[in-house]
């Protein structure tokens, strides 16, 4: 806790209560109920026994920071809902000082073809078909991180930066926010192989799209900047522009 209250004390704009919303308690007594009703509560049956041996290993319930390192900050808030109930809220935040991490679309060559990795990803066990994506370096700008995430995972170089606008990837878990961009390269290099990426397509815009509707891209980010990018006139042939190839 000691080191949750630093956090209050240093950050007070990630424990603001918003009136009518899910209030963050500070008062001991209240925090104490609030791991008290957390708590697994023993089951009924012939398992209860079972049952309360593991509930006496899981108790008491971790409150303040549950974990940190150079990516997120894993939170444990004692809290009060808007009806009363007193309960621990989860949640994951950026490091103190982080810059905000970036999606990246790469256009590639004149037809501007969209540049797709296959990334296999720890959480899901699964491959996805992604676009470049990272998390901010402390006090690097947006282009600096776009440049630096081009170069990492796909060997590219941005000749042109498009701000798309900012995202929150998961507002019930996450607090991190995350800037997208759209990015005309001019070649793709080397993968990088030790962040599991498989390989890189370029197909065309409408076949991007086509990959979001049946479904062989699920990625949230990629949809996002893909669905921005459309919104931006980026995908809308020049003459609809009114301009010339």
């Amino acid at each position: 806790m000691n080191r949750y209250e630093a956090l209050r004390r240093d950050n007070p704009e990630w424990f603001r209560d918003v009136p009518g919303g899910i209030e963050i308690l500070t008062d001991p007594a209240l925090i104490r109920r609030a791991r008290r009703s957390a708590a697994p509560r023993a089951r009924r049956g012939r398992a209860g026994s079972l049952w309360a041996r593991l509930r006496s290993a899981l108790r008491p319930v971790p409150v303040g920071v549950v974990s940190a390192n150079r990516y997120l900050w894993y939170l444990r808030d004692p809290v009060r809902f808007p009806d009363g109930r007193l309960g621990l809220y989860d949640r994951l935040m950026p490091p103190p000082g982080s810059s905000p991490g970036v999606v990246v679309l790469p256009l590639l060559g004149d037809e501007a073809k969209v540049v797709l990795i296959e990334h296999h990803r720890h959480a899901t066990r699964g491959l996805h078909w992604e676009v470049v994506r990272g998390f901010g370096d402390p006090g690097a700008t947006g282009e600096q991180n776009v440049a630096r995430e081009l170069a990492e995972e796909i060997s590219a170089h941005p000749t042109a930066v498009v701000p798309l606008g900012e995202l929150h990837p998961d507002t019930g878990l996450c607090a991190h926010r995350v800037e997208l961009y759209a990015t005309r390269v001019e070649a793709v290099g080397a993968l990088e192989a030790g962040e599991a990426i498989h390989r890189a397509v370029a197909v065309s815009p409408a076949e991007a799209e086509a990959m979001v509707a049946d479904g062989r891209i699920t990625d949230g980010f990629t949809i996002a900047v893909l669905y921005r990018a459309r919104l931006a006139g980026l995908f809308t042939p020049a003459e609809e522009r009114g301009g010339t190839d």
